[in-house]
Parts: structure tokens; C-alpha cells; sequence
């Protein structure tokens, strides 16, 4: 079965920056595989949002709280995801979580804390 893992959380200052990483652990799995690859997140006591999802061909989408801040990309080389977040904001905080979207079916990672704070 095909697994996301996450990295690269940590804490960071306002106005930092940190860039997170998935990839898929089996090693037949290509991250290439799904049909959309996104990063979710969910702050303490709030449910999981979206901010950012890319799939091949199509233009990135961002959620208006980190467009023009957050970069998504992908590394066809690392079979790697990445999430590259500028301008860090206390609001940022959260664990963020990798998502594929595969045929209908939504596989998840186990997540990585951000957390920003002076």
C-alpha cells in the first residue's frame, strides 16, 4: 500500500521560511501516479484545510490565506512534493499534511508540525 510521508516542519520565526517535502514510500509508487497532489493543514482545535494542490498540466491552485506566499512543486527526479513557504505568519501554524488523490481515493500522510512563533 502506498504511503505519503512527510518533512521538513519545524519552528521558524514570522517572516521565515521553510520548505516541506513528500514523497511516497513504496518504491514502485511514483508520486506521478495520482492524479492530484495537494498539502492540507490543521490548526490546534480547528478542522483540516486546504492550501495548495498541483496536478500535471494544469495550473497550481492555493488557498487565499497563502497565495503569493506558498509555492507548490514537484521533482519528477526525487518523486518528491514540495511545499515552499515564504513570509511565515503565527497563522501558518499548524501540522500540515500531504494528500494524493488517486482514482477517487484519498491517501493521506501522518503530517509535519509548523509551528511559527518569535
Amino acid at each position: 500500500q502506498v504511503q505519503l510521508v512527510e518533512s521538513g516542519g519545524g519552528l521558524v520565526q514570522p517572516g521565515g521560511s521553510l520548505r516541506l517535502s513528500c514523497t511516497a514510500s513504496a518504491a514502485s509508487a511514483s508520486i506521478f501516479s495520482f492524479n492530484v497532489m495537494g498539502w492540507y493543514r490543521q490548526a490546534p482545535g480547528k478542522e483540516r484545510d486546504f492550501v495548495a494542490r498541483i496536478s500535471t498540466g494544469a495550473v497550481p491552485n492555493y488557498a487565499d490565506s497563502v497565495r503569493g506566499r506558498f509555492t507548490i512543486s514537484t521533482d519528477s527526479t526525487k518523486n518528491t512534493v514540495y511545499l515552499q513557504m515564504n513570509s511565515l505568519k503565527p497563522e501558518d501554524t499548524a501540522v500540515y499534511y500531504c494528500n494524493g488523490l488517486k482514482y477517487g481515493i484519498d491517501y493521506w500522510g501522518k503530517g509535519t508540525p509548523v509551528t511559527v512563533s518569535p
